[in-house]
């Protein structure tokens, strides 16, 4: 860090900062009823320590409004100086968590529960400041302020709800005020104006109590006797919702700026040493707070100073100006809290919530914090988030019929869940039919195994066939043979039917679908693929293939053999509409001559897709094996006509004969019918370019060729580098390559 950096950008932003920092820390230590200066200690606290010693740069600590609740019923119910302790013993918690590096396992938590724990805390905040403001007491429950707002609403008002609503009315004003105006932080504008005016008109107010001097602190905290367990129930929440907040606000932070990102352990330790420190000397618990984090960043900060030099100037404010402080009227403080209560509830983040599905687990979270407690309503958050994660779980189960023949589909996770459904599914079929079940499942658990299992035996015995075809991992024929999957992560990978040959997956399968049993065995593969891609795959494809039903325009013209192993889509994951594809053996491009090319079928593709599609790229592929190049270097072979078609290949052979050899990699292949086939990809890309229509184009730069090779044993495409003059290994970055 440079001295300029730290004058120009930090000192800046550490003032802005600080301005925000003052009225929310007093009202945050309001809200909490705690002591008015424990709100300004943990300010100072949170910015010296955690911005020294914890693991975000940008962030900025304190005390913060998503630990009010649970820190007014810590006070009510063991007392200030037992809070303080307790804050203490959470700050070594975090700590603790922050070594054993499992911050990020805090993140596994939903951020519905996160947001409607917040949402929960403002909404409490309000209904009880809003008391506050209208001149009258907080209640002890948020259910009680609740009942007692309407009567507070139509009663009786005097010049403290006055002082109130307006701070809230400027809150509420300031952003829409010209930017020059809004240079200066809200809560700051709202709080001098509304002090300023109380203090010109004389106003009666109750106003903010410090003790006569900040720097003499005689506090000691201490546990009660007895209630340990209670007591740390109340550690382990306020250290949970302590680390939980400053981890996603440090998260959030990183989102704002390019610098280095949260290191999320040692953000953890910085807290806990700063929550140890505050609860010692009598502060607030400490969290990071995204609110300052995220002016500090827009104020322009560069470093950790920023942060630790706005806990300064919170310091010598509150020695040096606590006259000050103590001209706060209590009403500003608390229409101050209710709008930064009511921020808490984002509507933003609720739609965010409700377009992920998870608003029952927000709302769950946010009435269990408001009418039960804090960590009530966490665990009912988390409760309902498994519910949900199991509900979203259940397999899809459905059966149709074709006269005696049913089908059965389970698609999903296959648990003890599903089986009300699987039951009544499989109730329906009638007795001595033919049942053809497609388990196409995740997992497949011990209860809903044993539910089929039992079914499928009860079914066979009372004259009926089951023939059960599971797509993907064997979960069930494992358990039948003794020995089941317990764990997905046990499962083997599975290739897709689409990707896979029929004799990987129709080998079990058999042929017992209806309009298979009747086919010749020589179609039956065939047919058998035919039903299937009606069955499951035209669904997925059909919306693609409409767009596509009056047109085509695909990006490659793809030229490669004729070969059953090379599969062009496969090996450059493409799909309908992307590749105009040309096959033949030996992947070959005629040359042609002065009257013309020498092929029509192949020069008439090359010319249309050129011509007419105006493809950007051409594509030659041979591959590793090829029968063509075999036939090359033996000429004892009587296949008259390949032979004839071979001799567009003879160009390739002289040039294999009279250069040097071309690499893969680097390395040349052991077959001598692998070597001749690199240097036929590059024959047939001179072919290409004396076509006139694929110079023309190559000419104006609106076409590029390539030339690719694919070695089927090892499942590797190559893609030909001119710079090298060698064949280089698709999508490996050269960092990688083995030279």
């Amino acid at each position: 860090m440079s001295f300029a950096t730290l004058l120009r950008r930090d000192v800046p932003a550490s003032l802005v900062v600080f301005l925000v920092a003052v009225p929310l820390s007093l009202g945050i230590a309001l809200a909490s009823g705690a002591p008015i200066v424990a709100g300004l200690i943990a300010a100072v606290v949170g910015g010296v320590i955690a911005g020294l010693f914890g693991g975000s740069v940008l962030q900025v600590s304190g005390p913060a409004a998503g630990l009010t609740v649970v820190v007014a019923e810590t006070i009510s119910r063991f007392g200030w100086a037992a809070t303080c302790a307790m804050v203490v013993a959470a700050g070594a918690l975090q700590i603790l968590l922050g070594l054993s590096r499992i911050a990020r396992a805090a993140l596994a938590i939903s951020p519905a529960i996160v947001h409607g724990m917040l949402g929960g805390i403002g909404l409490t905040i309000v209904l009880g400041q809003l008391h506050v403001v209208l001149g009258g007491a907080a209640q002890s429950s948020a259910l009680d302020n609740l009942l007692a707002l309407p009567g507070q609403l139509i009663g009786s008002h005097d010049t403290a709800a006055f002082i109130g609503v307006l701070t809230i009315g400027i809150l509420l004003l300031w952003p829409r005020l010209p930017k020059a105006v809004r240079k200066v932080p809200g809560p700051l504008a709202a709080i001098t104006l509304t002090t300023v005016l109380a203090l010109v008109a004389g106003l009666q107010l109750d106003r903010i109590e410090l003790p006569g001097n900040l720097l003499e602190i005689t506090f000691v905290p201490q546990f009660p006797e007895g209630g340990w367990f209670d007591i740390g129930i109340a550690v382990l929440t306020i250290a949970l919702i302590a680390s939980v907040e400053s981890l996603l606000s440090a998260i959030a932070v990183d989102k704002l700026h390019t610098g280095p990102r949260a290191n999320l352990n040692r953000e953890l330790v910085g807290q806990g040493m700063a929550n140890m420190a505050s609860g010692a000397i009598g502060g607030l618990p400490v969290t990071g707070v995204i609110v300052r984090s995220s002016t500090n960043v827009a104020a322009g900060a560069r470093t950790r100073a920023s942060a630790v030099l706005h806990g300064v100037w919170v310091l010598l404010f509150s020695v040096l100006l606590a006259g000050l402080l103590e001209s706060i009227p209590l009403a500003a403080l608390g229409g101050l809290l209710v709008h930064v209560g009511a921020k808490l509830l984002n509507v933003g983040t609720i739609r965010e919530v409700h377009r992920h599905g998870d608003l029952p687990i927000y709302l769950v979270t946010l009435l269990g914090v408001v009418f039960l407690d804090m960590l009530t309503g966490v665990l009912l958050g988390i409760a309902a988030s498994l519910l949900m994660m199991l509900l979203r779980t259940r397999s899809k189960i459905h059966a149709e019929s074709d006269g005696d023949r049913w089908r059965v589909v389970v698609d999903g996770a296959l648990t003890f869940l599903a089986i009300p459904k699987l039951s009544k599914v499989l109730a329906a079929i009638p007795a001595r039919t033919e049942v053809n079940i497609e388990l196409v499942v995740d997992y497949l658990d011990h209860a809903a195994f044993e539910n089929l299992s039992n079914w499928q035996l009860a079914h066979e015995r009372g004259g009926g066939t089951v023939v059960v075809d599971e797509i993907g991992h064997p979960y069930y024929e494992r358990g039948k043979s003794g020995a089941p999957t317990v764990s997905r992560l046990a499962a083997a990978p599975v290739l897709p039917r689409w990707l896979a040959s029929w004799s990987d997956w129709q080998a079990k399968t058999g042929p017992h679908l209806p309009d298979q049993r009747s086919a010749p065995p020589s179609t039956a593969q065939l047919r058998l693929g035919t039903s299937e891609f009606q069955r499951r795959t035209a669904p997925l494809v059909q919306g693609t293939l409409s767009g596509l039903a009056d047109g085509q325009n695909p990006h490659t013209l793809f030229i490669t053999c004729a070969d059953s192993r090379i599969v062009p889509n496969l090996i450059t994951t493409s799909g309908p509409g992307d590749l105009f594809a040309v096959r033949n053996i030996g992947n070959l491009v005629p040359a042609g001559s002065d009257s013309g090319p020498q092929d029509s079928s192949v020069a008439a593709s090359i010319e249309y897709a050129v011509g007419v599609l105006r493809v950007p790229e051409v594509v030659v592929c041979g591959h590793s094996g090829c029968g063509a190049m075999k036939l090359m270097l033996d000429s004892t072979a009587e296949l008259p006509v390949v032979r004839e078609w071979l001799r567009h290949a003879e160009p390739s052979l002289h040039r294999y004969e009279k250069n040097s050899p071309v690499s893969l990699n680097g390395e040349l292949p052991e077959a001598e019918g692998d070597r001749l086939a690199l240097h036929n990809i590059l024959q047939q890309l001179r072919h290409l370019r004396r076509y006139p229509v694929v110079a023309e184009a190559e000419a104006r730069g609106e076409l590029h060729l390539t030339g690719m090779y694919f070695d089927v044993g090892a499942a590797q495409v190559y893609l030909f580098d001119p710079a090298s003059g060698a064949f280089e290994p698709a999508g490996e970055p050269a960092a990688c390559r083995q030279d």
